[in-house]
């Protein structure tokens, strides 16, 4: 009997009567993928020593994702150069420590920073792939753009429409407080909500700000699809993941959304001075537009959405420096104030973006010390150069095509750099003390050397705004959701990727202030 007449004549449901011809196939296909799967390539001689105690058949170092920071850390311990090496599926990586690696992470031009997120971070498809019939490269064309977004004259023109929208945000924000039982707000809702929408106003469309039911909604849109991040991805790239399924569900209504957008502006003629009309006047593609806009959303969303709470619930915990930032507001306030009748937002309300950015040197001392906090996971970078890229003078070498990490705690944890380093201590950055600077590269908050952050200027004045206007509002203290006086946030978990909301909720009781 032939092949197809033994597939014809059995049913496929009932094994006992598969041919031995049809278990042989069955098996031989498993077990081919298997083999697949489990081919890998082998190092180079010249790279950093793998931990072969961690690494697994098929998946490779497990730990990666299930005890990053300990895995990472005890790895370089483990290494007399301080960098290992591992495997993630088949993807080479090696993880590099100490001056001379974090010198090379940082400096060096052939490893690229856009590529090695795109794999490790989420294995989501590199911007450079998605656009790969553009002219310019996608993350050059990116940096040019996002620079001229950023410049001067689009804070001057923005910064009164920021200042109001905060102002009437924060106002909602005490209305549902006095409404509750406990007078109490979740500041990684109402505060993460502001950033969203004041990142929006320079990075995106202006309708999704005038239109309040398109801001939640795509605000929804967007943290789904970043809190479905698909690791098993990372070890298997084409793997059909649920996670990964619903990122591109979602993804597909945030490009819907913004496609109706753009529809509609062309169909009306409607034209706005925002970035969505810069990017149209400068012909670009909607799937470009989408890229491009997500990718400033989620900068912000997972920096200075984040932070913005975690700068509020550590001012709350610390007298000292809750005193010292309400006393900045309070002065600037009154330097500026022209009438009696002004209230303090009403005055913050006519500063210029230089007054902004000169004026409240405290606040961005708290915000660099949140930034140091809860800058967790490891930094991730792929050798595109098409050889073995040295690691500094160690002798060392990070594979052609493969990765490298670097732990962030590697120097933001470091007792030898930040004494002490689990405490939020704005002082340390004060001349006196200039913790930052006792190492090359010993902060890495607004990025480092090849790598600077883009957006610095806009978040920082982002957050002036967002934490003057709220100490100028209110009183606040700690909180459990059910109201019970907390002296201290809880830590973070460490092991994430990035900065996180809290995993135990935590709330900002707020009171009016009288002035």
């Amino acid at each position: 009997m032939g092949l197809l007449e033994a597939l014809g004549s059995v049913n496929p449901l009932n094994h006992a009567e598969w041919p031995t011809t049809i278990w042989v196939l069955a098996l031989s296909t498993i077990f081919g993928l298997l083999f697949q799967l489990a081919r890998r390539p082998s190092l180079p001689k010249d790279a950093p020593k793998l931990w072969k105690p961690k690494d697994w058949p098929i998946v490779g170092a497990l730990a990666y994702f299930s005890d990053r920071r300990n895995f990472l850390l005890h790895g370089s311990q483990l290494s007399k150069t301080g960098s290992f090496s591992y495997y993630l599926g088949k993807h080479q990586v090696v993880n590099t420590s100490g001056r001379e690696g974090r010198k090379a992470f940082f400096e060096s031009k052939e490893l690229n920073m856009a590529e090695g997120y795109a794999t490790l971070y989420a294995a989501s498809p590199a911007a450079s792939k998605i656009d790969y019939n553009a002219e310019e490269a996608y993350d050059k064309w990116f940096a040019r753009t996002i620079t001229a977004m950023l410049k001067k004259e689009n804070f001057v023109k923005n910064l009164a429409p920021m200042v109001n929208d905060t102002t009437k945000a924060l106002e909602q924000s005490l209305l549902r407080a006095q409404k509750s039982q406990n007078g109490m707000i979740d500041p990684f809702d109402d505060v993460y909500r502001i950033v969203y929408m004041l990142t929006v106003r320079m990075v995106g469309p202006t309708e999704f700000v005038e239109r309040p039911e398109l801001l939640d909604k795509t605000l929804r849109y967007f943290e789904i699809f970043e809190s479905n991040m698909s690791t098993a991805r990372i070890v298997i790239p084409w793997l059909p993941t649920y996670p990964y399924l619903k990122q591109m569900f979602y993804g597909g209504k945030l490009y819907a959304t913004l496609d109706g957008v753009v529809k509609e502006r062309k169909k009306t003629g409607r034209r706005i001075d925002d970035a969505l009309q810069f990017l149209l006047d400068n012909n670009e593609g909607i799937v470009r537009i989408l890229t491009f806009i997500m990718g400033s959303l989620f900068a912000g969303q997972l920096n200075s959405g984040i932070n913005a709470g975690w700068l509020l619930m550590y001012l709350a915990s610390n007298p000292e420096w809750y005193n010292k930032l309400q006393e900045e507001v309070d002065s600037a306030v009154a330097k500026h104030r022209t009438s009696p009748s002004q209230s303090p937002t009403d005055i913050l309300a006519t500063l210029s973006v230089d007054e902004w950015e000169s004026e409240f040197p405290l606040i961005d001392l708290g915000l660099r010390e949140t930034i140091r906090i809860q800058l967790v996971g490891a930094a991730c970078r792929k050798n595109v150069s098409g050889r073995d890229v040295p690691i500094g003078k160690t002798g060392e070498v990070v594979p052609k095509g493969g990765y490298v990490t670097y732990l962030t705690d590697d120097i933001h944890m470091n007792p030898e750099i930040y004494p002490n380093p689990e405490r939020w201590d704005p002082g340390r950055y004060l001349p006196d003390r200039a913790e930052d600077k006792k190492e090359p590269y010993a902060y890495m908050g607004w990025g480092l050397a090849r790598h600077p952050c883009l957006g610095m200027r806009f978040a920082k004045l982002e957050m002036a705004v967002i934490a003057a206007i709220f100490i100028s509002m209110f009183d606040y203290t700690l909180h459990t959701p059910d109201g019970k006086p907390l002296a201290e946030p809880y830590p973070s978990n460490r092991d994430r990727y990035s900065a996180h909301k809290p995993e135990r909720p935590m709330r900002l009781k707020l009171t009016p202030r009288k002035h």
